[in-house]
């Protein structure tokens, strides 16, 4: 997995191949975050269907928005 940012895969700059290796990512829910970028947050991943705040939760150690 090719991680940016401290060791996270960034929301809004990972291709497919870089989420899709975010343990809990598979090919549909990486799609669906790339058709809704931009995010301001890793918060706001919840926007995307069927990721809700407890996938957000488990999913929030590998993920960062602009380096934070």
């Amino acid at each position: 997995m090719v991680v940016r940012s401290g060791g996270k895969v960034d929301l809004n700059t990972a291709t497919l191949a870089e989420l899709e290796a975010v343990p809990g990512i598979g090919p549909h829910y990486a799609g669906e975050i790339i058709a809704a970028r931009p995010y301001k947050s890793v918060e706001e991943i919840v926007r995307v269907k069927g990721i809700g705040p407890k996938t957000r939760a488990k999913l929030a150690p590998y993920l960062a928005v602009d380096g934070k």
